[in-house]
């Protein structure tokens, strides 16, 4: 069978169900190492926006692959990182530039689309990323799920905690491979660090405190427009929205910008707070499970007419074990990246460097029979080495939920300004009707109604 045939056919079975084959080698792929179109992973863009750009360039240089269909509400526009262009129109002329330059001659086969639903519909799709802002990830995931899509999700994986358990539900029941976009699991710093912590080189691991960003940036050059404005011909503002609550459309709160309110994100807390509490959680040993309590939640909120996310925050997530987690967006509290303290010494992390006291801890060998973390050298060479060999990938649905649930707790506690028990096995607070709310959205219809017919 070609491969993409091989794929399809087999997305909806479990592993335990049937043989899967190891990792075709370069050699096997004819001349240098070439693909052929028809044997390559076709993929389609769910979002154009700002991280879409990245993880496109992230998955082109695999000849395995070949990026079929970009799809956006968005024709093109300015707005997103550092207030530059984005949209279908805009990554399609990428792609197309890629594999013209690839190909030594035009091409212009990328597929632009509007809908999702189009998408995950078409047979001859294997694998979909989504990469649209926080409150448009559960929909596409479920849908994709159930059509047997392989999916790559940019982080923080959900809005809510009850969107993520229903996502992560139905990627396990559906068999397909998901990689979720918390992409430190996959440099070699994090799991140096991780692997001497779990393997106690710090002696009995005590605390853990996480420095995140404060503030909302400006990223899309766009905070000064927050008064309602018409809506762009070339943008489907009301799809934008979709089953967050009808607003007026300002240029404030779309693309690149999203993230600074609530009914769209959760701020630095789920922004950042997805990437460093994932490999809090890593280190920890707690990737199934969470804190037992939140306590002592400090937060100053924004006053902007758009933007109302916490800019400064400080709360503690206790766990079973007695480990303290602090995360705090004060550097002189919390410095940036991850800091693990134990008994015998402690480690600092942050992408691109670590720092590790006593020196002397960093010179052991962690051997064959100690605790080995799941080894990833390219998060998104490692999705499709996934795809086609059907193991688990470096950050699993489960793995990406239960890590930005940490930072769910969190808001959670932040807005209602109380310590909370958390019962991490049923997923729910512990006599706290207020803060057991929070955990899901009322969603907008008729997308509430497409959510509840594909939830699992």
């Amino acid at each position: 069978m070609k491969r993409r045939a091989f794929i399809r056919n087999t997305a909806g079975a479990t592993a335990s169900a049937i043989a899967f084959p190891t990792l075709i080698p370069a050699s096997a792929l004819g001349k240098n190492g070439f693909v052929s179109p028809s044997d390559r992973i076709n993929l389609a863009f769910i979002g154009a926006g700002n991280q879409a750009e990245n993880d496109v360039n992230g998955f082109l240089p695999d000849k395995r692959v070949q990026v079929t269909t970009i799809c956006d509400v968005n024709k093109k526009s300015t707005g997103y990182w550092d207030g530059k262009m984005g949209g279908r129109e805009y990554l399609t002329e990428l792609v197309d530039n890629f594999y013209t330059k690839e190909n030594g001659k035009t091409y212009k086969a990328t597929k632009g689309s509007v809908d999702f639903r189009e998408v995950i519909d078409r047979k001859d799709i294997d694998a979909v990323a989504v990469l649209t802002p926080d409150h448009w990830h559960s929909i596409p995931v479920l849908m994709a799920a159930k059509a047997g899509k392989h999916m790559y999700c940019q982080k923080p994986l959900s809005l809510t905690i009850s969107e993520g358990r229903a996502m992560s539900n139905a990627v396990k029941k559906s068999g397909v491979v998901f990689q979720t976009g918390s992409q430190q699991r996959s440099a070699p710093e994090f799991l140096r660090v991780c692997e001497l912590v779990r393997n106690g080189r710090i002696g009995k691991l005590e605390k853990v405190v996480c420095g995140l960003p404060g503030g909302t940036p400006d990223f899309g050059k766009t905070g000064q427009l927050t008064a309602p404005t018409p809506v762009p011909k070339d943008f489907d503002y009301q799809t934008w929205l979709g089953p967050a609550p009808e607003a007026p459309y300002c240029p404030a709160r779309t693309h690149v910008n999203f993230r600074w309110n609530l009914d769209y994100s959760g701020g630095m807390v789920t922004d950042w707070g997805a990437h460093h509490l994932d490999i809090a959680q890593w280190g920890i040993g707690t990737d199934h499970t969470g804190p037992v309590e939140i306590r002592n939640p400090k937060a100053k909120w924004s006053n902007d007419p758009v933007w109302n996310t916490a800019v400064e925050f400080y709360f503690e997530g206790i766990y079973e074990n007695g480990v303290k987690l602090i995360v705090g967006s004060d550097a002189s509290v919390a410095p940036r990246g991850i800091t693990f303290h134990g008994s015998e010494g402690q480690i600092w992390v942050s992408r691109g460097s670590y720092k590790v006291t006593p020196e002397k801890i960093d010179t052991t060998v962690i051997g064959d029979q100690e605790t080995r973390l799941y080894k990833s050298e390219n998060h998104y060479r490692n999705f499709i080495d996934c795809v086609i060999s059907k193991k688990l990938t470096a950050a699993p649905a489960e793995i990406g939920h239960r890590s930005v649930t940490v930072a769910h707790l969190g808001n959670i506690a932040l807005l209602l300004n109380q310590n909370l028990k958390w019962n991490p096995e049923k997923e729910e607070f512990v006599e706290n009707f207020a803060a057991n709310q929070l955990r899901a959205r009322v969603m907008r219809e008729p997308w509430g109604e497409l959510y509840r017919k594909y939830k699992v």
